[in-house]
């Protein structure tokens, strides 16, 4: 069913680790130096992945400041399997795992 669904515009396949300014992309993608601006938060993929629901993940995103519209900057990434992540949104600095990224859409900024 998440097939069916929308994507936004430009949007790069998942599975691709370089990122393009300009581009809408998976948070789970982006790279350390990568900035942007949040333009969706829709947690809707690996559902059983999360320990949460669709509702309660995308309530806990929201809540730490995902929002669209805000600044992100990709600090740092973790040594196994590049997880956890940790980003600047606006002022704060959160760690989050890769699986809970992906269903946050950055546009980048040109390099």
């Amino acid at each position: 069913m998440h097939d069916m669904l929308a994507e936004p515009a430009k949007v790069e396949a998942a599975g691709e680790a370089e990122s393009a300014a300009g581009a809408a992309v998976r948070l789970s993608v982006a790279r350390p130096g990568d900035r942007g601006v949040i333009v969706d938060v829709r947690a809707e993929s690996h559902v059983s992945g999360h320990g949460v629901d669709v509702q309660e993940l995308q309530r806990r995103l929201l809540e730490f400041g995902f929002v669209e519209g805000a600044r992100i900057e990709v600090l740092h990434e973790g040594a196994i399997w590049r997880d956890p992540i940790a980003v600047r949104l606006d002022d704060m600095r959160i760690g989050l795992r890769r699986r809970d990224a992906e269903d946050v859409w950055i546009l980048l900024d040109a390099r």
